[in-house]
C-alpha cells in the first residue's frame, strides 16, 4: 500500500471486537517498533504487553481509555538508557518512545487492525499497578485489536490544517 494512503486510512479506533489477534501480527507490530529510529540508536524503548484479561482490567485504575481491546501495549522508555542532549541535558526518551509508538501504530493499520494513542493516563498509578522499576517512564498506551463492526473515524478525522498554516520557508513569520 502507498504510504500516504496508509496514513490517510489510519484513524483512532475506539471500538474493538474480541477476535483474537494472531501472534504473527503482534510480532510484526513489535518489529516495526524495533526498527524505529532512536537517538544515537540507544533504543531505550520497553513495551509491556497485556494479553490476560485480569491484567488488562487493572488498566481501568490508570485510565478510562482501554475500550475493551484484546491487547494493550504500554510503551515506555528506560531513563538509564535514553539519549540526553549534550547542550542542556534534555531527555530524549519520550521522543524515542513516541517514534516507536508511531511506527507500531502504522503497522497496526497496515495489518488491518485498529488502535489509538492513549496519552490520558496516570503515570504514577500505571507504575504502581504494573510494578514498574524506577527507571521506566510510560509514554503511551496502545489498545490493539480488530475494529468492531461499528468502529469508525471521528467526525474530526479528516479536518486538517493546510500546509501553509504550519510550514515556514527560511524564516518564522
Amino acid at each position: 500500500m502507498d504510504f500516504l494512503e496508509l496514513v490517510k486510512q489510519r484513524y483512532s479506533c475506539r471500538s474493538f471486537s474480541q477476535k483474537e489477534v494472531e501472534k504473527e501480527k503482534i510480532d510484526l507490530i513489535l518489529e516495526a517498533g524495533r526498527l524505529a529510529p532512536t537517538g544515537r540508536n540507544f533504543q531505550p524503548q520497553k513495551i509491556l504487553i497485556l494479553t490476560e484479561k485480569e491484567e488488562r482490567e487493572k488498566l481501568s485504575a490508570c485510565t478510562a481509555y482501554g475500550w475493551g481491546a484484546p491487547i494493550i501495549m504500554i510503551v515506555c522508555y528506560d531513563k538509564e538508557v535514553s539519549w540526553k542532549r549534550k547542550q542542556d541535558g534534555a531527555e530524549g526518551g519520550e521522543v524515542d518512545a513516541s517514534i516507536v509508538t508511531t511506527h507500531m501504530m502504522l503497522e497496526v493499520q497496515n495489518l488491518g487492525l485498529g488502535t489509538t494513542w492513549v496519552g490520558s493516563f496516570s503515570p504514577e498509578k500505571l507504575k504502581e499497578v504494573y510494578n514498574f522499576p524506577n527507571n521506566l517512564e510510560p509514554v503511551a498506551i496502545l489498545p490493539i485489536g480488530y475494529p468492531s463492526e461499528d468502529a469508525h473515524p471521528s467526525d474530526l478525522h479528516t479536518q486538517r490544517n493546510s500546509i501553509d498554516e504550519f510550514v515556514y520557508w527560511n524564516k518564522i513569520k
